[in-house]
């Protein structure tokens, strides 16, 4: 009997999917202003996540429930995105559309402040970092919906949103390219 449960163990421990970064996200509301902060460390390069975090129009290969992704106009280090998707939480579901003003600091972070869409204000910051010897990716958003979120679940929807986004940037992040470069 020890034996079998010695040979499950490890076989069990493989179907079990592992995530090596931890993703903490918390949220806050004041009035009609939500607030969200995450962040994660992780094995990979800082040269693989900015590459996974500015490539806007491959983005719905991996977010859930972002269904456009974009770049309208691109100029240097900045762009212009439109992007399309739903918040949702259960039996709750809003239609999210933004046109992000991007400005890109490279290897370093990326700020977005939308210009339009269903949001009277939206402010982004993704940061990139070193720190000890890990990759260290933090975000900080402000948002005020030009729509209804009721204020229980809006907070908590904003924050499963937010978490299911930041984990699929992250593993997308990790993940080894193919030899095409994604």
């Amino acid at each position: 009997m020890s034996r079998a449960r010695s040979l499950l163990l490890p076989l069990l421990a493989l179907l079990v999917p592992a995530h090596a970064a931890e993703v903490t996200v918390s949220t806050t509301r004041t009035g009609n202003a939500l607030q969200v902060q995450a962040s994660a460390e992780f094995e990979g390069s800082v040269a693989r996540a900015w590459q996974v975090l500015t490539d806007y129009g491959r983005l719905t290969a991996f977010v859930p429930d972002l269904q456009v992704s974009r770049v309208v106009f691109r100029e240097r280090n900045s762009a212009l995105v439109e992007q399309k998707g739903a918040a949702r939480l259960l039996f709750w579901s809003y239609p999210m559309e933004v046109r992000l003003l991007v400005t890109e600091y490279p290897f370093e972070r990326v700020e977005s402040r939308s210009i339009s869409g269903n949001f009277r204000e939206m402010q982004n910051t993704y940061t990139l970092a070193m720190q000890r010897g890990r990759v260290s990716l933090s975000y900080s958003g402000r948002m005020v919906p030009d729509f209804y979120v009721p204020p229980l679940i809006g907070t908590l929807a904003l924050k499963h949103n937010v978490e299911s986004t930041f984990r699929a940037l992250v593993n997308e992040m990790e993940r080894v390219p193919d030899e095409g470069g994604r």
